[in-house]
């Protein structure tokens, strides 16, 4: 096999790689922005209500100001297990 052969399958397979990563960049893009609306859509939500699933209007406001690339809800979920860690150990006490 000649250089110039190795070269050519080398292009080849990297083109799979190359359209992977660009198919994954929009699927993570696509599922930010469906998580950036879902977090809008709690703020319609009561203060009771978000108190039911361990949040604080406030914490919505935390949440959102990430930057456009990084999942705001990962955030929430963060937050609302600390938060209910600190109601067990309350309740331990």
């Amino acid at each position: 096999m000649t250089t110039i052969e190795q070269s050519h399958f080398a292009i080849h397979a990297a083109r799979p790689a190359v359209s992977a990563r660009v198919v994954n960049l929009v699927a993570k893009l696509y599922r930010t922005w469906q998580n950036r609306r879902a977090v809008y859509r709690l703020g319609e939500l009561s203060d009771t209500e978000l108190a039911d699933i361990g949040l604080r209007r406030s914490d919505l406001y935390v949440a959102i100001q990430t930057p456009f690339g990084a999942d705001p809800t990962e955030r929430l979920g963060v937050i609302a297990e600390a938060r209910s860690m600190e109601v067990l150990a309350r309740q331990v006490y």
